[in-house]
């Protein structure tokens, strides 16, 4: 067979080939268009002045080290979803109350089409920190393989934490890869990380050791007590601080946070919150700080219009959040 006889040959052959590996090809990359068109199409959809009825349910989400079974409250939107989902932190000074603490909010939260997950903590009366930001962490992996079971979407998730739970949420968005917080193993062969895309947070306890010192001044023996039941050694009230972990300039996330602080608190003062979160913009992060006069520490646990205004910021927040 002459040369030019093997070189039309190899080129019909290759024509052949070539031709369907790039019809293939083509097909591919409609495919993989039209799937992350219908992926875009898809896209999670809220809106903060919907109306949803809500189902309320509980599981077990984990045993601690005590023996202590820690709950998940569920508050699904009951319509065609998927859902946006919220990991509820609750406060209680790290040493008291549980899932129940934030219920209000919970469900006006989760009345506007969010899915709500509101869990146990660890008390400090039981484990010391970072117990309870160990749930935390553990919460926001389990919540992520689980949230699918009650209509959530979790391509955003955020956090909401009051108070202590606050301080947990500041700490679990800074660090979501700390060894210490994610050591408790997931039972799930999946990967999962705790990072969250947003936090949502009343009255935080964003400077412990700032706190403290507020306590000590005022004389309030029962606050005292709940920071060294909980920071032990004492010394880890300055590492486990958020304002502090900035100050030093620490490698951490900075997811867009939200802070909403009661003019009267003093219980965390006003002040702390203001330098908080402009030493977290400083540092390349986006607080919003919202200032509710005439409140306390505790005011969204009573009916009034501050109340109803809270409610419409964490849902706005919310809002812009799944926006971007």
């Amino acid at each position: 067979m002459q040369d030019h006889q093997v070189m039309t040959i190899f080129k019909q052959v290759f024509n052949k080939f070539f031709g369907k590996f790039e019809l293939l090809l083509i097909a591919l990359i409609s495919l993989t268009s039209s799937t992350l068109s219908l992926a875009a199409d898809a896209h999670i959809k809220y809106n903060p002045n919907a109306r949803f009825n809500i189902r309320v349910s509980e599981v077990e989400y984990r045993t601690n080290a005590s023996g202590r079974q820690l709950m998940a409250r569920i508050y699904q939107p009951e319509g065609a979803g998927p859902f946006p989902t919220l990991l509820d932190l609750h406060g209680g000074a790290w040493n008291n109350k549980d899932r129940l603490a934030e219920e209000p909010m919970d469900r006006a939260i989760s009345e506007s089409g969010v899915l709500v997950v509101a869990i146990d903590l660890t008390s400090a009366i039981d484990l010391p920190y970072p117990a309870n930001v160990q749930d935390a962490n553990y919460g926001v992996r389990w919540l992520k393989i689980n949230a699918k079971r009650w209509n959530g979407d979790i391509s955003k998730l955020g956090v909401y934490g009051s108070s202590s739970g606050g301080h947990i949420a500041e700490l679990l968005g800074m660090r979501p890869n700390d060894p210490r917080y994610n050591s408790i193993p997931l039972k799930s062969n999946q990967l999962i990380n705790a990072k969250v895309d947003y936090v949502a947070t009343r009255s935080p306890i964003s400077n412990p050791y700032a706190r403290y010192q507020n306590a000590l001044a005022k004389n309030r023996e029962k606050m005292v007590t709940n920071n060294t039941n909980y920071f032990k050694p004492f010394e880890s009230i300055h590492e486990a601080s958020p304002q502090e972990i900035l100050d030093r300039k620490e490698v951490v996330n900075l997811p867009p946070l939200l802070i909403m602080q009661g003019a009267l608190d003093d219980n965390v003062l006003p002040v702390t919150q203001e330098k908080f979160c402009a030493t977290y913009n400083a540092s390349g992060g986006n607080c919003k700080y919202l200032l509710f006069e005439g409140s306390e520490h505790e005011w969204v646990a009573e009916k009034s219009i501050q109340t109803d205004e809270a409610r419409r910021a964490v849902k706005a927040f919310i809002a812009d959040q799944l926006k971007k």
